[in-house]
């Protein structure tokens, strides 16, 4: 009898204590992820997101609670912006894209030179055939969709086509995921004109939402805990171009030729796909090293 009465003491202790575990571990979590409020009014481009709509809250609601708490790669992403925003920028203003397509960048790569799955690649996600539609150079020694100068230049392209047929940002940044015919056959199916009022697959349906959300917590950061000193953002090293209208046998060599190494060249320069550079005739390569 005693015995048991040890027993049920012992197993008494042991809930007693696991859910003083579980209660701090939930309190904690709780502490370190706090819900912000975020404006009620939000733009696109400068076109309104209806927050008023029930379903629109929610579906901007749910991205802004995922990057929030998604906090390694919101950190990472704020810290590469300050690394890839200042190059990506400027090529949009000249090309008459609207600033907040620079977002669009972020949810497609996280600002880094991504493969996915289906073979789409850099920055800017273009699968080959659609690359070289726009103007890049995609082979097995140079790949331009890695480049992203000339990979913001084509997406421009495609983004100011978009908007030939559209007439309306919203719809030129869903395109980008769900193709243009793609947001076409769903807007003539569903007989509405708005991306906010067509039902879409999951996937393109969140795609805006999530550009909104990165762009709401990247431009007011500290505000939702994301208070990164600046000196802990990434930096772009100066690099000056160098003009090449030859072949380059080895690429390793060529490197140090240039006062640095081969892992710098391919750094500063991942369109170089190989470990030498054919040139054809008539053609030139801008290859970045270190000033």
């Amino acid at each position: 009898m005693k015995q048991k009465f040890k027993k049920a003491l012992q197993i008494t202790g042991i809930i007693a204590i696991s859910s003083l575990f579980i209660y701090a571990a939930s309190t904690t979590i709780a502490r370190t992820s706090p819900t912000v409020p975020y404006p009620s009014e939000m733009n696109f481009s400068g076109e309104t997101v209806p927050t008023t709509d029930n379903d629109v809250s929610e579906r901007l609601d749910r991205e802004m609670v995922t990057n929030m708490n998604y906090h390694s790669n919101t950190t990472l992403v704020i810290k590469r912006a300050n690394k890839v925003f200042p190059i990506i920028e400027p090529i949009l203003k000249r090309n008459g894209v609207p600033d907040d397509f620079k977002y669009l960048a972020v949810i497609e790569s996280s600002l880094v030179n991504a493969v996915s799955p289906a073979g789409a690649r850099g920055v800017w996600q273009f699968m080959p055939a659609t690359a070289k539609e726009y103007g890049m150079e995609v082979t097995d020694h140079v790949d331009e969709r890695y480049h992203l100068e000339k990979s913001t230049e084509a997406a421009c392209k495609y983004l100011n086509d978009a908007y030939k047929k559209f007439g309306n940002w919203t719809l030129v940044a869903a395109s980008y995921n769900g193709g243009m015919a793609g947001i076409n056959r769903v807007l003539e199916a569903q007989q509405v004109s708005s991306y906010y009022d067509a039902l879409f697959y999951e996937e393109t349906g969140r795609y805006v939402f999530r550009i909104l959300a990165l762009k709401e917590i990247m431009k007011n950061s500290p505000k939702y805990g994301f208070d990164i000193p600046q000196n802990e953002l990434y930096v772009n090293v100066p690099t000056k171009k160098l003009n090449i209208d030859s072949s380059i046998d080895d690429l390793a060599l060529f490197a140090l030729e240039q006062g640095t190494n081969y892992k710098t060249l391919k750094v500063l320069n991942p369109w170089l796909r190989d470990k030498k550079l054919t040139v054809l005739s008539g053609k030139t390569y801008l290859i970045e090293v270190p000033e």
